[in-house]
C-alpha cells in the first residue's frame, strides 16, 4: 500500500465485487384448506418494486426482475379488477335478493288486499242483498236517501279500486325491478367469470415465465457461484495481508501505541517517525518505522483492532437501514459504528451523522483504518467503508448483501475521508439527496418502509435481488428445517422463539418463511383469489413467517402471547390478518422492526 511516497510491503488486493448465490429453493407452502396462505399487495395496488436496473447485483438478475414485472403488473392488474368486480357482483346479489323479497312482499300485500275486499263485498252481499243502484231506487223513502246510498258505493268502489291498484301497481314495479337486479347480477357475475378466465391466462403466462426464467436462474445461479468463489478468494486474500501485515508488526517489536499517542505527529512515542502526506506534511493519527531497511506503516491500537474486527466479519450478511451492527449481519454505517466503538473509538449511529462528526484527511493520505464515504453527492452520503489499501475497501454492501472486500470509490463517488482515530468533531454540513432522486444506501437502493399508513406490514423490497430471488447468502437460517428470513428477522424471530419458549415450554412452531418466486407462482396458480400476486409476497422478501402449534388461531394462549409479546421483537400479525381486518390469517406474522 502507498504510505506517503513509499510501498509497505501490505497489499491488500483482489478482484472486483461479485454477488452472491442464490437461496436453495423452499418447499411449497402447507396447505390450509380455503385459507389464504400468501401475503403481498392488496389487489390492483402497484407492484412495490420501482427500483431501476442498476439498483441490482447483477444484469442478468435485473433482467428476470424485469421479466417477472411484467407479469405481476398483469396479474395484479387483473386481480384488483377481479376484487372490484366481485364486489360489485356481491352488491347485484344482494340487490337482487331484496328486490325479490320485496316482490314477494308486494304479492303478499296484493293478496291480503284482495282477501279484504273479498270479505267486504260479502258482508255488504249479506246485509242488504245486491249492492246497486237499482236495489236502492226500489228501497229508498225518499230522493234523499237514494243520492246517499249511491254516493256511499261509489266511494266504496273507489276506495277498493285504488287499494287494489296500488297493491297491483307495487307488485309490477316490485317485479320489474327484480328482473332488473337478475339482469344486473348475472352480467356482474358474467364479468367476474370473464375477468377470472383471463386471470387463469396470465397464471399460465406466470408459469410460463417461470418456467422461462429456470434456465435464466440456473446459469445466473452458476455464474454467481463462481463470482461468490472469486469474492471469497478476495475476501481471504484481504485477511491474509492483514494478518501478515500485523505479523510483521509484531516480529519488528512494534506495540501499537494508543490513538492518542498518535494525535500529534511532532511528538510520537520512542522510534516511531512522522509518516508525510502527499502534500509532504506530516499525518496525525499513523506513523512509520524502519524494518530491515524498509518503512513499516504503524497504525493505532484501537484502529487494528476495529480492522481486525472488520477484517473478521467478511462474509456476513447485510441487512438495511440503520442499525445492523451485528454480529450476524451487517449495514454499512453499522459494521463501521460497531467495529470501532467496541475498539474504543466511539463513533454515531447512521452515515449522515458519521460523515458529519469525522475527521477529514485528505484522499490521497487515506491509509489502512480510514473511513472512505460514497456518493455522488446528489444521492448525498450513501455509503461508508474502512479503506484497505489504494484500490480497496471492507463494506457491507446492499446490493451484494454481505460485508465484502471491494473497489474504493472514485471520481465524483467519491465524497469524503475521515480518521476515526483522530476523534471527532462538531458536526459539519452533509451532502443532500436531490429532490425527486432515489434513495440510496450502502450501495442499494432504500425504498420506504411501506405505504402511508400500513406501519404494520413489511417493509419490501431490499438489497440487490427481487423478490423471491434472494440468494441464500443474503439471508440467515432459523434453525428450524431449511427456513430462513432476513438476518436482522432471523435474528429477532429467534429472540422471540426463545422468549416464548420461557412460557410454553417449546420453542415457535414455523411452517413457512422465505418463498422462492417459483413457489409463489406454484401457489397462485393454484389459489389465485388467495394467494399474493407472484413477486410481492413479503415473504419473497424475507419478511414474514407462517406459525403453527396454536399460534395459528385466533384466541390461543399462544396467539395471545404473541399480541401481547411479538411486537417487542419487531414482529406484528398485520392488521389486514387480524380478526375482522378482512383476510384473517393468525398464522400470519411480518417483520417490520423497532421503528
Amino acid at each position: 500500500m502507498r504510505v506517503g511516497r513509499l510501498l509497505v510491503p501490505v497489499v491488500l488486493t483482489g478482484s472486483m465485487l461479485l454477488p452472491v448465490p442464490a437461496a436453495a429453493r423452499q418447499p411449497p407452502p402447507a396447505e390450509r384448506g380455503g385459507a389464504c396462505v400468501a401475503a403481498g399487495i392488496a389487489p390492483g395496488a402497484e407492484v412495490p418494486d420501482p427500483r431501476p436496473g442498476e439498483a441490482f447485483a447483477n444484469p442478468v438478475v435485473a433482467d428476470l426482475q424485469r421479466a417477472a414485472s411484467e407479469v405481476q403488473r398483469e396479474l395484479g392488474e387483473l386481480a384488483g379488477r377481479i376484487d372490484t368486480a366481485q364486489r360489485r357482483a356481491d352488491d347485484a346479489a344482494a340487490r337482487l335478493e331484496r328486490a325479490r323479497a320485496d316482490r314477494a312482499a308486494a304479492e303478499s300485500a296484493l293478496s291480503a288486499q284482495q282477501v279484504e275486499v273479498d270479505a267486504f263485498s260479502r258482508s255488504v252481499f249479506r246485509a242488504m242483498g245486491r249492492a246497486d243502484e237499482f236495489r236502492l231506487l226500489v228501497t229508498s223513502v225518499n230522493a234523499g236517501e237514494l243520492l246517499d246510498g249511491t254516493s256511499m258505493l261509489g266511494r266504496l268502489r273507489e276506495t277498493q279500486d285504488r287499494r287494489l291498484l296500488g297493491a297491483l301497481e307495487r307488485q309490477r314495479s316490485a317485479a320489474e325491478s327484480e328482473r332488473s337486479a337478475a339482469a344486473a347480477e348475472r352480467a356482474a357475475t358474467d364479468c367476474v367469470t370473464e375477468l377470472e378466465r383471463r386471470s387463469g391466462d396470465a397464471t399460465n403466462r406466470a408459469d410460463a415465465v417461470s418456467a422461462e426464467l429456470r434456465d435464466p436462474i440456473a446459469a445466473a445461479n452458476d455464474a454467481v457461484v463462481a463470482q461468490q468463489r472469486a469474492q471469497r478468494d478476495r475476501n481471504e486474500g484481504t485477511a491474509e495481508g492483514w494478518r501478515a501485515y500485523l505479523g510483521r508488526l509484531a516480529a519488528a517489536g512494534v506495540e501499537p501505541p494508543s490513538a492518542a499517542a498518535l494525535r500529534d505527529p511532532a511528538s510520537l512515542p520512542a522510534g516511531l517517525r512522522a509518516l508525510p502526506g502527499e502534500d509532504g506534511r506530516p499525518q496525525a493519527g499513523v506513523a512509520q518505522v524502519g524494518v530491515d531497511g524498509q518503512r513499516l506503516l504503524v497504525l493505532p491500537r484501537e484502529t487494528i483492532d476495529a480492522v481486525s474486527a472488520a477484517v473478521d466479519a467478511l462474509g456476513r450478511p447485510y441487512v438495511p437501514r440503520e442499525g445492523g451492527e451485528g454480529p450476524a449481519a451487517y449495514s454499512c454505517d453499522g459494521l463501521v459504528r460497531s467495529v470501532f466503538t467496541g475498539a474504543g473509538l466511539d463513533l454515531p449511529a447512521g452515515v449522515a451523522k458519521q460523515f458529519a462528526t469525522g475527521r477529514p484527511v485528505a484522499s490521497a493520505d487515506a491509509q489502512p483504518g480510514d473511513l472512505v464515504f460514497a456518493g455522488p453527492e446528489r444521492y448525498g452520503v450513501q455509503s461508508v467503508g474502512i479503506v484497505l489499501d489504494d484500490a480497496t475497501m471492507l463494506v457491507a454492501d446492499a446490493r451484494l448483501a454481505g460485508v465484502v472486500v471491494a473497489d474504493r470509490p472514485a471520481g465524483d463517488s467519491l465524497l469524503r475521508v475521515v480518521r476515526p482515530s483522530l476523534g471527532t468533531r462538531e458536526a459539519g454540513p452533509v451532502p443532500r439527496r436531490a429532490e425527486g432522486r432515489l434513495a440510496w444506501r450502502c450501495g442499494g437502493i432504500e425504498l420506504p418502509l411501506g405505504q402511508e399508513g400500513a406501519e404494520d406490514e413489511a417493509a419490501g423490497a431490499w438489497g440487490g435481488y427481487p423478490n423471491g430471488l434472494i440468494p441464500g447468502a443474503a439471508l440467515c437460517q432459523l434453525g428450524v428445517d431449511s427456513h430462513v428470513l432476513r438476518c436482522d428477522a432471523a435474528q429477532a424471530f429467534q429472540a422471540m422463539s426463545r422468549a416464548y419458549a420461557g412460557t410454553f415450554g417449546s420453542e415457535l412452531c414455523l411452517t413457512d418463511s422465505y418463498r422462492t418466486f417459483p413457489a409463489q407462482v406454484d401457489l397462485y396458480r393454484r389459489k389465485p383469489a388467495l394467494a399474493a400476486v407472484p413477486g410481492t409476497s413479503s415473504h419473497g422478501w424475507g419478511l414474514a413467517v407462517d406459525l403453527c402449534g396454536g399460534a395459528d388461531s385466533f384466541g390461543t394462549p399462544q396467539y395471545d402471547w404473541l399480541v401481547a409479546n411479538a411486537r417487542e421483537f419487531g414482529w406484528v400479525n398485520p392488521e389486514w390478518a387480524r380478526q375482522g381486518g378482512g383476510r384473517e390469517e393468525p398464522w400470519h406474522w411480518e417483520f417490520v422492526g423497532t421503528r
